[in-house]
């Protein structure tokens, strides 16, 4: 097993990098933990550990100076626990839990990477499909189906040719106008039939 990298820490607050030789600051403790380098801070003269006190140091800065994770609700249960009979329990239910919220980030990046080298319109379909999922959860699909169900419906009572609706087979409006049209139209030819005919009779009389 691989010992842990030990950092020397001086009075005069510089830390020291035993495995390089070199002094580091604070941001290069920072870059270790991204790294995933096990290290362990040390006193240099009486060895204590100190390395809870460096990490708590880097989390104060990034708190401060960037987007924090910590509210000040969330803070505040935190102090609350202090001390109580739960303390250790906390403890271990704040390890398991950013442990499994790791892992969980961990396969999520590994599965994208794998779809996009892969088959990146599939992933962008599980992204859609998700999605919707979320949307009709959340009613408004549901809701917009029914909206446009209801339209559909209402254009969808059309005349047959006989003019009946199809969905009730009544008579529509239109085709009662249709065939008020059609009546008009007979009486109209049998009218200048029996005009043309009576015109012929004058016209023979008067020749005889």
């Amino acid at each position: 097993m691989t010992e842990s990298r030990i950092i020397k820490k001086y009075p005069n607050r510089r830390l020291y990098d035993t495995a390089i030789s070199s002094y580091i600051t604070l941001a290069d403790v920072k870059n270790l933990v991204l790294d995933g380098v096990e290290f362990q801070v040390v006193d240099a003269k009486t060895r204590e550990d100190l390395t809870r006190t460096i990490l708590l140091q880097i989390i104060s800065e990034e708190e401060e100076g960037g987007e924090p994770i910590f509210s000040s609700q969330l803070l505040a249960q935190l102090i609350r626990s202090y001390g109580g009979n739960m303390q250790n329990m906390l403890t271990n239910y704040l390890e398991k839990s950013l442990e499994l919220w790791a892992d969980q980030q961990r396969v999520f990046h590994e599965r994208t990477r794998e779809l996009i080298d892969h088959n990146p319109v599939n992933l962008m379909t599980q992204i859609a499909e998700r999605n919707l999922q979320m949307w009709r959860q959340m009613g408004g699909f549901e809701s917009w189906e029914s909206w446009g169900g209801g339209s559909g419906s209402a254009g969808s009572a059309k005349s047959d040719g006989n003019g009946s609706n199809s969905s009730t087979g009544e008579p529509s409006a239109g085709g009662a106008s249709g065939s008020g049209q059609s009546a008009g139209k007979s009486g109209k030819r049998a009218g200048n039939a029996r005009q043309s005919g009576s015109e012929q009779r004058s016209k023979g009389s008067s020749n005889s």
